[in-house]
């Protein structure tokens, strides 16, 4: 007699690569000021989204990532950073007179923002003028809601259409623009980049690009630009007035040791705020502890699966 069809299925699930599952938040991170409000309007509240554990230790760090943002923003006068965990804030009233709001975490259908009334929450923040920011796959949006999207940050990763994947890219020529000022010369080493994506027609600005392997073009758009370089940053003025920023680095934690990655984020989140970017650029002084701090504890399926798959009985 075969075994059902359960519980052949879960033998099988071995043989899958092991995911992280859902953690809760660890002892340093619980020490973290979460969905802390001002009630001060004259600062510009910015509200910055830390997805939940993902990936590999190192990569998709989004909860350490966003709290060093929120230590980089206090270095800027008038700025009031708040951070939410798990991708979405326990309550929704933290968008209140928001200026900015910062997306670090997974896309697809792991965006934290997909139901129907999450959705409609980002689209009422978009249509009001509110800044938006979209760091890594969190561009990597569903078919569905891709049209909405690319209105609000500019472009959209399709995966008919764009590529993925993860090489050295260094940056060395800019053009003038408030989101780079004090930007030098950098490179991401092994960083993770998706590319070849669906912008607007109007209102984008190219801010960053670069080479990227042709073997990764495994679309055929994508192989139809051979040895073009391409947009990773950009920025985009929405008709309404609202002002939006995309990179699609940002996968690998330590490339935040990288001064001028910092220094760009963090002009964006003010320049799509709407606050003032220093002529130098913003401060975003570390310390060496801040970039091992707050990291997830990632917990992966670490049983070992037999060599070959159970006999069916």
């Amino acid at each position: 007699m075969r075994l059902p069809h359960l519980l052949l299925l879960t033998s099988l699930l071995g043989f899958l690569t092991p995911l992280p599952a859902l953690a809760e938040l660890t002892e340093q991170q619980q020490k973290v000021p979460l969905e802390v409000d001002t009630v001060d309007k004259s600062l510009a509240k910015i509200v910055i989204l830390a997805g939940s554990p993902a990936n590999k230790p190192g990569q998709h760090e989004y909860f350490a990532g966003c709290s060093m943002m929120v230590n980089w923003l206090k270095q800027t006068p008038g700025v009031w950073p708040v951070l939410v965990a798990d991708g979405w804030p326990k309550n929704e009233a933290i968008f209140n007179d928001a200026k900015c709001v910062v997306c670090y975490m997974d896309g697809a259908d792991k965006l934290a923002f997909l139901n129907p009334a999450r959705w409609a929450l980002m689209k009422q923040l978009a249509d009001k003028g509110t800044g938006l920011l979209m760091l890594h796959q969190t561009v990597d949006i569903p078919a569905a809601q891709a049209d909405d999207f690319k209105s609000w940050f500019g472009a959209v990763f399709q995966k008919d259409l764009s590529c993925r994947g993860h090489w050295d890219m260094s940056f060395d020529s800019f053009p003038k623009h408030e989101v780079l000022n004090g930007v030098q010369a950098f490179s991401a080493p092994k960083d993770g980049w998706l590319y070849n994506l669906r912008f607007a027609d109007k209102g984008v600005t190219q801010l960053l690009s670069g080479s990227v392997p042709d073997t990764s073009r495994s679309t055929a758009d994508a192989k139809s630009h051979v040895g073009r370089a391409e947009i990773v940053g950009w920025t985009f003025e929405r008709d309404n007035g609202g002002r939006s920023f995309g990179y699609t680095g940002c996968d690998l934690h330590k490339n935040w040791d990288v001064e001028s990655q910092r220094r760009l984020v963090t002009n964006a989140i003010l320049w799509c705020a709407k606050v003032a970017v220093p002529a130098a650029g913003a401060k975003v002084e570390v310390k060496p502890e801040d970039l091992t701090a707050n990291m997830d504890r990632k917990v992966f399926n670490t049983a070992k699966p037999a060599s070959t798959p159970p006999a069916a009985q």
